[in-house]
């Protein structure tokens, strides 16, 4: 028993070699035993030419074996299919060494021999596999075989070479029934791959009704973004999961394997065909240079971390005031690096990791940063950025995202930063919400310094919402969906735009490559997504049916709950209409209006006064007289009673 617990732990190459062992032996056995029983005496090849047929015949049955995928299969779990490929390819093997026996001119051969070879050899490699498969599950009871009938019956969209793999890698466990290919190719549709049927999609629905399928996996993972999402679509209407593969590139062993196979994440559907970077452009702004991300343990700061490493900067500074953040972030781009230089610890020529824990609002702090580290570029993606958090702590907010911003400009234009980089959000167009006002904010004031001709270049780059980034509300809603619901849903008109983190910190660092200061930014964010079909679709494609009157039956329920404090119906992305084109296709500069460096000061010191008096009813009022189109959504603040602004001692330096 040892000894086949032992076999189960080798390695598949190992398992393999002791089959085309076994089967050499009994292949060899089987035409003795046919020679014997024809002749009636045990039989001793004559000749050298009867010889070499003799060792011919084993040899080619397992170069068929090996031809018809036998040495795939899982011992333990042949079962039917796996016995008919065995007598199949025991056919092939005894026709291609009749043949050979025929072309010999070796015609003392009985023809009997044939037959009676095929037969025995049929019962010799079945009865050894169902031996071994026997004995191996009595010693590992915990891999039980599938039983034929219940295995999942399941269909392969894709009948490219990929999909071919991924049959191979299905039919190795047992445990699936693939019962058709699913492909677009009009040359392909009736025809049979690897025993296995190609339709047509439009007869999907018929396949998936008459053959009880469950999952539907996409195989598919080289083509255009744009042709998964027209696949996944299809699939939304039907009672089925589906799955996909990765990115080919992705799967490191550049083979198919089942446990490659992952359920269907909405940046499949939602995420675009990726723009192929200006490399060139990108690496002459950051190779060999200090780098500082601030918030680099947030989703954007993390991603713009893990993209700059690729670049080759001489130093990364993580600046992030959470402890547990940072070390994340920390620990990963070290393994990266690692992976890199495959397992070896980094040396002297790669980047450089510093990590400082604190707040961008310490001035002390982000001064000696810069300058003792020699900072030459910063990305400053801190901020508070939950709507409904930062407007029920307004006072936090602004300090944060509005002074924080000041802090880390300031010191960049001060200690003579090259570039100074903005991560700001769509919600600073006209914004409803505190977020939104003190991200404009935060624009104002990199423009009002851009105007003074520094010799740091000031730019802002604004986009909407990323997918499965922290708060996100699709990590919402797949963990409603876990839990058997209900989905949380806002209002059946909201709408938003979505972009996937990496695609979203690829387009920051190259439109701050190609700013020349003070430009506002604007991503381009595709088409708007309404936020209730969102809903329904990852529901379905978890393989679950929305709850509702017309469903009752339904598995998930969808619970309107309505706009939070400070939300939107719908976000915007431009403010003025004086908006151009640059080099990229998804990158536009909007001209946006300033406010003179000294005037943004004066109003600046109005809101640190009405924060350290904690008086909403003034910051409000600021708000409204200093952000262009801001108009709060939630519960009206009423207006500042004073006529006369009068300055605290503290000041904002």
């Amino acid at each position: 028993m040892h000894l086949a617990v032992w076999l189960i732990e080798r390695p598949r190459w190992f398992k393999r070699t002791l089959l085309i062992l076994n089967d050499l032996v009994m292949l060899s056995i089987a035409l003795w035993a046919a020679y014997s029983l024809r002749l009636s005496t045990l039989y001793v090849p004559e000749d050298l030419g009867s010889a070499l047929l003799m060792i011919a015949a084993p040899v080619i049955g397992v170069i068929v074996f090996y031809w018809r995928g036998l040495y795939k299969l899982v011992t333990r779990f042949i079962g039917p299919e796996g016995t008919m490929r065995i007598y199949t390819a025991v056919i092939i093997a005894t026709v291609c060494w009749a043949l050979l026996v025929l072309m010999s001119g070796i015609y003392s051969n009985p023809r009997s021999v044939v037959v009676i070879y095929g037969l025995i050899a049929a019962g010799l490699i079945r009865l050894s596999r169902q031996w071994a498969g026997s004995l191996l599950m009595r010693a590992a009871p915990e891999h039980k075989p599938v039983r034929f009938d219940e295995r999942k019956r399941v269909i392969i969209y894709g009948a490219g070479t990929v999909g071919i793999q991924l049959l191979r890698a299905l039919n190795e466990t047992g445990a699936y029934e693939t019962v058709a290919f699913i492909d677009n190719d009009p040359s392909l549709s009736g025809q049979v791959v690897h025993g296995v049927k190609v339709v047509r999609p439009e007869k999907i629905g018929k396949v998936i009704s008459e053959a009880n399928v469950e999952e539907v996996l996409l195989a598919t993972p080289s083509a255009l973004r744009s042709e998964r999402r027209l696949a996944i679509r299809a699939l939304e209407a039907y009672p089925v999961v589906v799955k996909t593969l990765p990115a080919l590139e992705e799967i490191a062993s550049g083979n198919v394997e089942v446990s490659d196979l992952r359920p269907i994440d909405v940046e499949d559907l939602l995420g675009r065909d990726p723009v192929a970077p200006d490399l060139e452009l990108l690496t002459a702004q950051v190779r060999g240079k200090v780098v500082m991300i601030t918030g680099a343990g947030g989703s954007i700061g993390a991603e713009l971390t893990r993209q700059l490493l690729r670049l080759e900067p001489k130093t990364l500074v993580l600046f992030d005031i959470s402890e547990a953040a940072l070390y994340e972030i920390a620990i990963e781009i070290e393994e990266l690096q690692r992976r890199r230089h495959k397992g070896a610890e980094p040396g002297p020529g790669d980047t450089a990791i510093v990590q400082i824990l604190g707040s961008v609002l310490d001035r002390k702090l982000v001064h000696r940063t810069i300058e003792g580290l020699g900072v030459e570029v910063i990305y400053h993606a801190a901020a508070y950025k939950h709507v409904p958090i930062v407007e029920a702590n307004p006072f936090a907010g602004l300090q944060n995202n509005t002074f924080g911003t000041l802090v880390v400009a300031e010191a960049a234009k001060e200690l003579g930063v090259e570039r100074f980089v903005l991560v700001s959000s769509d919600k600073a167009v006209r914004p409803t919400n505190i977020m939104g006002a003190s991200k404009r904010l935060a624009e104002l004031i990199l423009q009002a310094l851009a105007q003074e001709q520094p010799t740091t270049i000031f730019t802002m780059v604004r986009f909407g919402n990323v997918l499965d980034s922290s708060g996100s509300v699709v990590r919402l809603f797949r963990s409603q969906i876990k839990a058997g619901g209900p989905v949380t849903v806002t209002h059946t008109e909201v709408i938003r735009y979505f972009m996937s983190i990496p695609e979203a910190a690829q387009l920051v660092i190259q439109a701050g490559a190609m700013a020349t200061g003070g430009e506002v930014f604007v991503l381009e964010m595709g088409t708007p997504v309404k936020i209730d079909d969102l809903a329904r679709t990852m529901i379905r494609l978890s393989g679950l049916e929305v709850r509702d009157e017309e469903h009752p039956e339904g598995d998930i329920a969808i619970e309107y709950i309505g706009l939070r404090r400070g939300e939107k119906l719908f976000e915007e992305l431009l403010i003025g209409e004086n908006t151009t084109g640059t080099s990229h296709p998804r990158i536009f500069k909007n001209s946006e209006p300033i406010l003179p460096y000294e005037e943004l000061v004066t109003a600046l010191e109005r809101f640190d006064d009405a924060i350290q008096r904690l008086d909403q009813a003034d910051l409000q009022d600021l708000l409204r007289r200093t952000v262009e189109g801001y108009e709060p959504a939630s519960t009206v603040m009423p207006a500042s009673a004073k006529d006369e602004w009068q300055p605290s001692s503290r000041t904002l330096h």
